[in-house]
């Protein structure tokens, strides 16, 4: 016999206590979506296995205490009981509501914690942005409450230094990642220090598929993009920002470098004229620092500064 009877009966016991202590530790540290009445099934399970066991051990006689596991399956049955987390009925509902992505775009732990949060009024019902209006019309029916429609937003790379637009001032082999930059001479091998690395940290960091680096420069897929944040975060450059849905005009350029030295490192770079600034008629548009900027809760989109740009950067 491999195992003698007392270490089988040892072993089970341990068995139990771990199977009791790890749900409450583990779930009691979390949003507390995992309810005590999973916590107490998976203890009653193991009280049954455990006595089964003891019931087979303590065939022809030869276990003298089998009592001992019965008497361990209720201790662990009254812990689960005093010990259960209890669970929100509408925290529920709504984690059921939200897609499950997390990807932490609503600022909180992941779906969990935003169904959390919803339900004891900390966060607004419509604030999971990869569900969007829809999840957010049946988290407000679950709460009792108006949903309060909100512009729909996309991630948007302000840089159009692509491979032809911009200069190289040697020829980088190495490590393909944008954070790693910083500790490479200069940068990274572009010209221009303010622009698009292109080796796709946001790439690697958005859970949708929805950028890609086409000739150089990330490029945002509006479609695809749900609006996370995940790349906005991710970029060393912070070249990336949420813009409304439905903006067609936009800065292409991040550039704080003087006009020479723009000029000098990207055919199209934001130069900080002030031609857009002076011609906008809605004072959508500033230039802070050498570069231009637009406030998209005023721009309508005219055109009207696109026309006046000497180097073509508004698109």
């Amino acid at each position: 016999m491999l195992f003698s009877r007392r270490s089988a009966t040892s072993a089970c016991a341990i068995a139990l206590v771990v199977m009791a202590v790890t749900p409450y530790h583990r779930f009691s540290s979390s949003i507390g979506l995992a309810s005590g009445a999973m916590t107490w099934l998976v203890i009653l399970g193991a009280s049954l296995a455990a006595f089964v066991h003891g019931a087979a051990l303590c065939k022809g006689g030869e276990m003298r205490r089998p009592r001992h596991l019965g008497a361990i399956g209720v201790f662990l049955g009254v812990a689960g009981k005093k010990f259960a987390v209890e669970v929100d009925e509408k925290e529920v509902a709504v984690r059921e509501a939200l897609p499950g992505n997390n990807c932490g775009g609503c600022g909180y732990p992941g779906c969990d914690g935003l169904a959390a949060a919803i339900a004891k009024g900390e966060a607004p019902v419509n604030g999971c942005p990869v569900g969007g209006e829809p999840v957010g019309k049946v988290i407000a029916a679950i709460m009792g409450q108006e949903v309060v429609e909100t512009a729909r937003q996309v991630a948007y790379v302000k840089c159009a230094g692509t491979c032809e637009k911009t200069k190289d001032n040697y020829e980088y082999t190495g490590v393909e990642d944008c954070e790693m930059m910083a500790f490479i001479p200069g940068g990274g091998a572009k010209s221009c220090t303010y622009g698009c690395l292109g080796f796709g940290s946001c790439v690697k960091a958005c859970p949708f598929g929805a950028i890609d680096v086409v000739n150089g420069v990330a490029v945002v897929d509006k479609e695809a993009c749900k609006a996370c944040g995940k790349c906005v975060a991710k970029c060393p450059k912070h070249l990336i920002e949420l813009v409304p849905y439905e903006q067609t005009t936009f800065v292409q350029c991040s550039s704080h470098a003087k006009g020479k030295a723009v000029t000098s490192a990207c055919e199209v770079g934001c130069i900080g004229c002030k031609k857009c600034e002076k011609t906008c008629p809605n004072g959508a548009i500033t230039v802070d620092n050498f570069c231009a900027h637009i406030d998209y809760s005023k721009c309508t989109n005219c055109g009207a500064c696109k026309e006046v740009c000497p180097r073509h950067i508004i698109q």
